[in-house]
C-alpha cells in the first residue's frame, strides 16, 4: 500500500456512509499499518509519519496504536523469525539453555536481528507442544526435543541453511 495513494472511502466500505470523516481514517489506521508493514517488513518512521499527514491524524496516535500492538514492529527484521518456547514445559527440560547457545552463535540477544537480517531471535510464553519440549520455531517450522548439544547444533545448522536458501 502506497500511504500518498490511500483510497480512504475504497479501503472503508460500505460503513463509510455513517462515518464522519476523522472516523474513516482512524477506521482504516490498523490496515493501513498492517499493509505497510507487509510491503516493508516493519514500520519506518518516515513512512508514519507520511501516513500520519496522509490521514490527518496526530503521528503519537499512530505510534500509540502501532505499539499497542506486538505484531508490529519499529526496526528491520530477519528473514528467519526463531522463537524459543520458555514456557514451564520447555523452560523445565532446558529451553533456557538452547536461548543462551542460539544467543551465543549468533551474536544476538533476545529482541534483536543479526547484522545481516538472517535472523531474528524472540522468545514465546507457549508454541502448544509441551509434549516435544524444548520447543523452537524457524518461521512456522516447529522444531522439538533439543535435548543437548547434538540437537542444538542440528537447530542452528537448519537456521543457517534455511537462512542460506533462501538468498539463493
Amino acid at each position: 500500500m502506497k500511504v500518498d495513494e490511500i483510497n480512504i472511502d475504497e479501503e472503508i466500505g460500505e460503513i463509510g456512509g455513517i462515518l464522519n470523516d476523522q472516523a474513516k481514517k482512524k477506521g482504516i489506521l490498523i490496515h493501513a499499518l498492517q499493509q505497510i508493514q507487509e510491503d516493508n517488513g516493519y514500520l519506518a518512521e518516515d513512512i508514519l509519519r507520511r501516513l500520519s499527514l496522509n490521514l490527518n491524524i496526530p503521528l503519537s496516535d499512530v505510534y500509540s496504536v502501532a505499539s499497542f500492538y506486538k505484531m508490529f514492529h519499529f526496526k528491520p527484521r530477519g528473514k528467519k523469525i526463531v522463537r524459543v518456547c520458555l514456557g514451564t514445559a520447555c523452560y523445565v527440560r532446558g529451553s533456557k539453555k538452547v536461548l543462551n547457545a542460539l544467543e551465543t552463535e549468533f551474536q544476538v540477544r533476545n529482541g534483536e536481528t543479526t547484522e545481516d537480517l538472517a535472523m531474528t531471535l524472540e522468545t514465546v510464553g507457549c508454541v502448544g507442544c509441551c509434549g516435544l519440549a524444548p520447543v523452537a520455531t524457524i518461521n512456522e517450522n516447529v522444531m522439538g526435543e533439543i535435548i543437548g548439544e547434538k540437537h542444538v547444533e542440528k537447530l542452528i545448522r537448519s537456521i543457517k541453511t534455511d537462512s542460506h536458501q533462501q538468498e539463493q
